[in-house]
């Protein structure tokens, strides 16, 4: 009895025997190897890529012959001549069994490849997008057989791809049938895969073989910014990405104001969901335009948002957010259709809105908690999303707890003297002497620091314009640090600081970072009502981490990740010096930029994590600040600099913060190490 050839696939290690002759892709689907095609093994798509590997394989137990696969064939050669192809790679649907064979899939040919690695401990998202393209191959009509043509091509892709129930929208109706004829029958299709409610649904159609690709957008609506990034949804690859500043600023910087502005305004809310529709689709023309392609070939996009976000976008009146129990409309994920959102994309486009956790902790954080996965952490992992809304998650493999702290705009550069937006010309990284108290600093579009040779060149077009909201951390940190600033939050006179640059300003005193005044530019100062609102802001983080380690038992976790748009940005020493975050070894102090946007494409590109993220947010428990009495206690306490009663035990073995108190009159130099004697 003669046994069938033995194929081998790596890296699945999948194996089986077939009869001489089985192309590679065939032999690759009954096995359920991941390799890739669209073109349903007819050699147009090149997606079926394979490296045989020939010689002695021990490990598997074969011997592989030169002649293990049929030769190299006329339509391979059509291939590799016109669009070129890697020596020694062979097309799965032209290579047929000839004897044993080990077959190599290469990752770019793999159906789910894995394409972003982010940091070490983080996952790589798995391709498996909730929209794919099929080529097939439809019946003509026949007089004596009568049935539509979209009939026929939903058949096609049953028998040819196993794509039952298919359903089409009415605009498919208008473009299929001169589709089928200009492609002489054969067409590739674009289908939503639908889940466990929805069934398949045909979302675009090219006559013949369709050697483009489709997009996805993956979107994070922050209270201040929009963030965009537009996916290739067969390569997983970051095409462009971009962002605004959210157009709903307007109506107030912070989420309450824009709820108080919808009860006190008639069609308030209407007005606001208007205008961050018209900015979504602003922001989603320039960022087509600056990756060359139409916005019509965007078939999916997901949306992560706060729950006020998530309502107005929606065209929900936030009013009862505004006020407790805080209940949302629903905290379900939502499956939409963007024209029902006023989003000019494909006219069929799909949109996803992750699950909301609760009242003030929406799909941002949903979003945070597929990206860093603190259910899967053997260790206590802290995620802060730092934002004008900052979400907290606390958890491990045990239990994941969640709250939101009001932080207002502060650490985005809003609401400060000399703020503005992370841009050219904003300082972003700060340190002063503490001897001469005098500051250097680099700005954005230059790694120069201020006091090098080549700075002023290098600043000629962008000037010295601001401060950004990392660069503002790090400013009132080092002001604490070189004894400028006292714990209460006092910037303290030129008397007790030891430097004119500390000058009066009302009734307080402000520190001089940047005169630019001479050459028409602008003073740029720290000022005391600056520092209130760091203050503010800080308190209110590290109270809502806190209390999460109150409700967990704990007085320091093993790991903090620091999330959002300018997390990426932010020293975990000054954070630290600050009191924005709990007391922890610096070196376990790691950011992840965007996480919500890193979420958010991973439930883009992989329809898989949708399922996670919503059972996983069922089990998240939340935790209300607002009605929790520590909350205030912890406030009060992380109103100081770093704190008035948490020790900081690891943070003071890094740094010194001086012993100082100016809220007395003026003497005692700062940092002379002794707090400065009050008038009697």
């Amino acid at each position: 009895m003669t046994t069938d050839p033995l194929v081998v696939f790596t890296p699945s290690g999948k194996r089986g025997h077939f009869p001489v002759g089985t192309p590679i892709l065939t032999a690759a689907r009954q096995l359920g190897v991941d390799l890739d095609s669209v073109c349903g093994g007819r050699g147009i798509c090149s997606k079926c890529q394979i490296s045989p590997s020939y010689g002695e394989f021990a490990k598997h137990g074969v011997t592989v012959h030169a002649d293990a696969l049929t030769e190299w064939n006329s339509v391979e050669e059509r291939y590799k001549s016109k669009r070129g192809m890697l020596d020694g790679r062979r097309l799965g649907c032209q290579a047929c069994v000839q004897g044993d064979v080990v077959i190599d899939v290469p990752p770019e040919s793999q159906v789910h490849k894995q394409v972003v690695r982010k940091r070490a401990e983080a996952r790589e998202i798995t391709m498996n997008p909730s929209t794919k393209l099929f080529y097939v191959e439809v019946q003509e009509p026949d007089m004596h057989e009568p049935s539509g043509d979209l009939e026929r091509l939903c058949t096609a892709l049953d028998q040819q791809w196993e794509l039952k129930n298919v359903h089409s929208d009415l605009h498919i109706l208008s473009i299929l049938q001169p589709a089928l004829r200009k492609g002489e029958w054969k067409v590739t299709v674009a289908v939503n895969l639908g889940d466990k409610n929805t069934a398949p649904r045909i979302m675009h159609i090219w006559p013949g073989y369709y050697d483009g690709t489709i997009y996805g957008l993956a979107v994070d609506l922050g209270s201040t910014t929009i963030a965009a990034h537009l996916c290739d949804l067969q390569s997983g690859e970051v095409v462009a990405s971009s962002g605004i500043m959210n157009p709903q600023i307007r109506y107030g910087e912070d989420l309450m104001s824009r709820v108080s502005y919808s009860m006190m305004n008639k069609g308030g809310a209407a007005e606001m969901t208007r205008a961050v529709r018209e900015g979504m689709n602003a922001l989603f023309t320039q960022i087509t335009d600056d990756a060359g392609i139409d916005k019509g070939l965007i078939v999916d996009a997901v949306f992560v948002c706060n729950p006020v976000m998530h309502h107005l976008f929606l065209g929900i009146d936030p009013f009862e957010l505004g006020q407790a129990p805080f209940a949302l409309a629903t905290s379900n994920a939502l499956s939409l259709r963007a024209v029902d959102l006023d989003l000019t994309i494909h006219p069929a486009a799909r949109v996803y809105l992750l699950p909301c956790i609760a009242g003030h902790v929406g799909a941002d954080a949903a979003a945070v908690a597929l990206s860093e996965a603190p259910d899967k952490s053997k260790e206590l992992l802290l995620v802060v999303d730092v934002g004008t809304n900052a979400e907290i998650l606390l958890g491990n493999t045990e239990k994941v707890l969640a709250c939101s702290s009001p932080t207002g705009p502060a650490f985005e550069g809003a609401q400060i003297s000399s703020g503005q937006r992370a841009a050219p010309g904003a300082i972003e990284h700060v340190t002063i002497d503490p001897v001469t108290k005098d500051p250097r600093f680099q700005v954005i579009g230059s790694d120069l620091w201020s006091d090098e040779a080549g700075f002023d060149a290098a600043i000629a077009t962008t000037g010295i314009t601001g401060i950004c909201g990392s660069g503002i951390i790090e400013m009132v940190a080092e002001m604490r640090m070189a004894g400028l600033l006292d714990g209460p939050g006092l910037i303290g006179s030129a008397a007790q600081t030891g430097t004119e640059r500390c000058f009066l300003d009302g009734r307080t005193y402000s520190y001089m970072v940047w005169d630019g005044s001479a050459d028409g530019g602008p003073k740029i100062t720290v000022t005391n009502r600056d520092i209130r609102e760091i203050q503010m802001a800080k308190a209110a983080l590290y109270s809502g981490a806190r209390l999460l380690m109150d409700k967990f038992g704990v007085d320091k976790v093993d790991r903090i990740v620091l999330a959002g748009a300018f997390g990426a940005h932010i020293s975990p020493k000054h954070a630290m010096v600050l009191g924005m975050i709990p007391d922890a070894p610096l070196d376990k102090v790691t950011s992840a930029g965007n996480a919500a946007g890193t979420g958010a494409r991973i439930a883009l590109l992989n329809t898989d994590a949708r399922a996670e993220i919503e059972e996983t947010v069922r089990n998240i428990h939340k935790i209300e600040t607002a009605i929790e009495p520590r909350f205030q206690e912890h406030f009060v306490n992380a109103s100081n600099i770093p704190n008035a009663v948490e020790p900081f035990p690891i943070l003071r073995s890094i740094v010194t913060l001086p012993e100082i108190n100016f809220n007395s009159g003026e003497g005692g130099a700062a940092g002379s190490g002794r707090r400065t004697r009050r008038r009697g």
